[in-house]
């Protein structure tokens, strides 16, 4: 079973994005914990699997970040299960889930599955005009859907999630003391060291993804500078 408290840095992936041979090796290769696989629009089974079956010839831990039901692929290491705390649309919250586990739940296994408490901070990103997502009014808001994911709902993961812009560090802040205990996740906008560092301060770990496609050398610089030893 994977122990992502551990974890420091991640590099997220898009199964509808191309990725050459020697960029995908640089990544797995780069010393960063784990590789989360997911997107939002796109993601099929057959995408999904191609893009695992080439990361798994690397010793990196690669988890599947499920958008679909129709793109759940075995053979990753975990899967994690988003729960949008601030969904405009309630089906959202749980009917996805209880369809999956209608049709597949005698099949789990449940050591490989981790809820996360996704709060989505750019009301503009795909993910945020699919759900319906609710914007964050302030701190303090942020603060409390982060204690429902952590304390009401007791997720081991909360997940703040900016996609495609950098996030005010003052609402990621305020999340990580309303997680408490809970993993805080940082994923959105980083495409520098400096905004790699800054996140790495306040969350447990922190999600590259975009700049990934844009600009590969920034992408594997994120990894020693958030992984370097606070001296």
């Amino acid at each position: 079973m994977i122990d992502f408290r551990g974890w420091r840095h991640t590099f997220k992936l898009d199964p509808d994005k191309p990725i050459d041979d020697e960029a995908l090796e640089a990544l797995c290769e780069s010393g960063t914990d784990a590789v989360l696989v997911g997107g939002t629009y796109g993601v099929t089974y057959d995408n999904t699997l191609e893009l695992m079956s080439r990361i798994r010839r690397y010793a990196v831990p690669v988890v599947l970040e499920i958008s679909s039901l129709e793109a759940v692929v075995p053979g990753f290491d975990a899967y994690f299960v988003p729960l949008v705390l601030n969904a405009g649309d309630p089906d959202w919250l749980f009917a996805p889930h209880v369809a999956g586990l209608r049709d597949y739940g005698s099949y789990i296994h449940w050591e490989e599955i981790f809820a996360e408490g996704y709060l989505i901070g750019n009301p503009d990103a795909s993910v945020a005009r699919l759900t319906k997502a609710k914007p964050i009014a302030d701190a303090e808001e942020a603060k409390a859907y982060a204690r429902v994911a952590a304390k009401l709902c007791r997720l081991p993961i909360v997940y703040v999630e900016y996609s495609g812009t950098y996030g005010d560090p003052e609402i990621v802040r305020a999340c990580k003391a309303g997680a408490e205990d809970a993993h805080l996740f940082y994923g959105g906008g980083i495409r520098t060291v400096e905004q790699a560092v800054e996140m790495a301060q306040i969350a447990d770990t922190v999600v590259v993804g975009n700049i990934i496609y844009e600009d590969l050398k920034a992408a594997l610089a994120t990894v020693e500078a958030v992984k370097r030893p606070v001296v």
